[in-house]
Formats: C-alpha cells, structure tokens, sequence
C-alpha cells in the first residue's frame, strides 16, 4: 500500500472535449472546459486546477486563459467512457469498475401507459406530462397545474431517467420519497432498465419564483456486479460517499454516506474530513456544475462555480498528508453552449496529485475504470474486474 487514503473528487459533467466515439452521440464539438473558458464573459482563473495541470492535458489544443505548466503538481490526463450511456450512474459505476455495457431503457415519447397508471393508482394522484423536457422549463410550464391539483409531474431526458417533480407545498418531500421508492420497484418488476428515478422537489408559488431545491433524491439500479467499493467495505475500508455516491450506488460498498446541499456544502464536507483520520476511499461528487448549469445551458454560472470550488481546493491541498492521493475528475459531460439540454459524450479530465510525488503525464485511459483498478492495486486488494491501474506512471 502507497497510500493511506485515496480522495476522489468528481466535478459532475466537467468534460474535457469530445471523446473519440462522439458522433454515435451527435456530440461532435462538444467542449464543457474548452467552451465555459472562451465564452465566459468576465475574468475567468482556475488557479489551482492550472498549477496542478488541467492545461497541460490539451497540449495540442491549449484551453483558453488555463495556462499550460512547465512543470505541473500533479500527473494529468485523460480517460474515456467505455459504457453505453453518458450518464452519472454510467460514468460512477465504470470508475469503480463496472462499465454499463447493457443498453438502458430511454423513453422519448413517455412511459408505458402501464407504469402511468400503477404511478397513478398507488399514489392516488394524477400524472402530468410524461414526456422528455428541461427539468426548469417542466416546473414554469407545469407546476402552476401540478399545484392546483396536487398532481404529479413525470418526465425524462436524453438519459435514462424517469423524474417526478413536485411542489413541497403540496407534496411532503417524505410522500414524494415513498412514490419514487415505489417506481423504482416497479420499473425493476417490469425490466425497464431505467438508470434512475429522481426526485425533484420545487418551492414557490408560481412561475415566475418556482425553484428547484437540494432535497432532490436519486434511486439508481441496484449495480448489476461487483465494485470497488464492495471490495473496499468487505476487507473493512472507510468508504465515504458524499454527495449523491451513496445514492449513485444504492448505498451498497458504502460505510458512510454523507448528503450534501450544493457544491459549496460538499468541499466543506471534503474539507472537513481530509483534516480528520481515516482508512480508505473518499468519493465525493458535485453535482452543482451538472444539475445548476450544464443542463441549464448556463455559461456564467458553470464558470463562476468552476473558480468557486477552484478556490476551496486551497484547503484540500492544504490539508492533504503525505501519503494522501487526490484525484480530481468528471464522469461526463454537459457543456453548456452546445445544442439541447443534455449531457455531451467528452473525454474527463484526470489529476491525479500526492504532496510526496513530483508532477508529470499519463497514457490517455481508455476506461474510467483504470481509476478503480488503480485504488484497488493500491491497497492490495486482489480482484477480476477490468482496467489498468496508473500507479506505476505517478514514480
């Protein structure tokens, strides 16, 4: 074992340009960093993402206004998605070494009339919609009807997702918990292969002042084999999740999960732990770039969150041991000036820093799950599942 604890940071949709597969996705052009960093209109630094080298793995198409390091802090380069999706569920289990290999079930035009129903009649409330659509757009178009009727707004997207967005005026946040427990149920029952069901609870009383708010909930597919994180809790590792990883893997391999409310609440819960003691993996993702901006096509905002968290990773460093590793990654894309509102099938970055090694590059990865085989090898936990560790290239 190299290192005691390894900390994994995922900055939900920060993809680093098109993957080599991105016409299968019509996402030829896709940039999320590249575009977010020409487009921004104010000043726009990620100071410490630029010395650790995030410019330094786009050599041969340098990022605007992110310098490219003589000699960067921690290894840099890239990874690309194997599995068939380009969703979160997709992009987490392949890092822990279960690329989704299974086509998932998509909906674009709504849900069988069967699950309508079974929605309708065990909830006892109406549903609305039933069709793809912008999570923002759904609630200003809809969520004046959802109020009056206490109905229920069911939709989609570009991933395999079924979302059940309701007013927490109206609907408890707890009733709207139990109905999404039991569409999960039944989408497993049915052999829908639906990714997640999502709850999306809103506030405010028309319009013009609906919002979104953090007590959203995903309820994913059971992983269909082994992780990292099985491995890791079976041979009694801390694993920490924080943010939406608990939910990502159906609380399974976890031995603390920890929610959190924004981007802002998850670096200081990071920040938190890495100054305490622990034994293991912390998984931590921010899924404020993806849920606030990406989808949004929100360029100013994706930016001022990127310099945000750039500038609370001062204390992440800061507070890092000697024997830490920090990895610093995405687990797809959403590059918020390009067409429609759904995430973008582009290459992640991969930082990978420890305070005891010197800076440098690695192989272009051709699976994220080369990060899990690499925290496997770490701690000399013998397993079967795919990828190639990196940690021979950070000597």
């Amino acid at each position: 074992m190299k290192y005691s604890r390894i900390i994994v940071i995922v900055l939900d949709s920060v993809g680093i340009g098109e993957a080599s597969d991105a016409d299968k996705y019509d996402d030829i052009g896709a940039d999320t960093i590249g575009h977010i960093a020409s487009n921004y209109k104010g000043d726009f630094r990620l100071k410490n993402l630029e010395v650790l080298g995030l410019g330094n793995i786009r050599k041969n198409k340098p990022l605007n206004r992110i310098k490219i390091q003589e000699f960067p802090m921690a290894h840099v380069g890239k990874m690309r998605e194997v599995s068939a999706g380009k969703d979160s569920m997709d992009g987490h289990w392949e890092m822990m070494g279960l690329p989704v290999e299974q086509k998932m079930g998509f909906f674009p035009n709504g849900f069988p009339e069967e699950v309508i129903k079974k929605i309708e009649k065990f909830s006892g409330r109406k549903v609305i919609v039933n069709k793809p659509y912008s999570g923002t757009e759904v609630i200003k178009d809809y969520g004046e009807e959802q109020i009056r009727d206490g109905s229920l707004i069911v939709y989609t997207s570009g991933d395999s997702v079924l979302q059940i967005a309701a007013n927490e005026g109206v609907i408890s946040i707890e009733e709207l918990y139990r109905i999404c427990r039991y569409v999960r149920s039944l989408v497993d029952e049915l052999n829908l292969m639906v990714g997640r069901i999502i709850a999306r609870p809103y506030i405010g009383t028309n319009k013009s002042n609906f919002e979104r708010t953090s007590n959203r909930r995903d309820y994913t597919m059971e992983p269909t084999g082994e992780t990292v994180l099985d491995i890791m809790k079976s041979s009694n590792y801390d694993v920490i999740g924080i943010g939406k990883i608990n939910d990502i893997f159906s609380g399974r391999g976890i031995t603390n999960g920890i929610h959190t409310s924004s981007n802002d609440d998850g670096m200081n819960k990071i920040i938190s732990l890495v100054k305490k003691n622990f034994h293991g993996l912390l998984f931590a993702n921010l899924v404020d770039f993806d849920s606030k901006y990406g989808h949004r096509r929100d360029v100013e905002g994706y930016g001022k969150a990127l310099m945000k968290v750039d500038k609370q990773l001062s204390n992440v460093l800061e507070n890092l041991q000697n024997d830490d590793l920090l990895v610093i990654t995405a687990d797809h894309g959403n590059d918020p000036s390009f067409k429609g509102t759904d995430h973008t099938r582009e290459y992640v970055p991969l930082i990978v820093y420890s305070p005891e090694n010197q800076g440098g590059e690695l192989e272009t990865r051709t699976s994220f799950s080369d990060l899990g085989k690499s925290i496997l090898e770490n701690f000399d936990l013998e397993n079967n599942l795919p990828g190639k560790s990196f940690l021979n290239e950070l000597d």
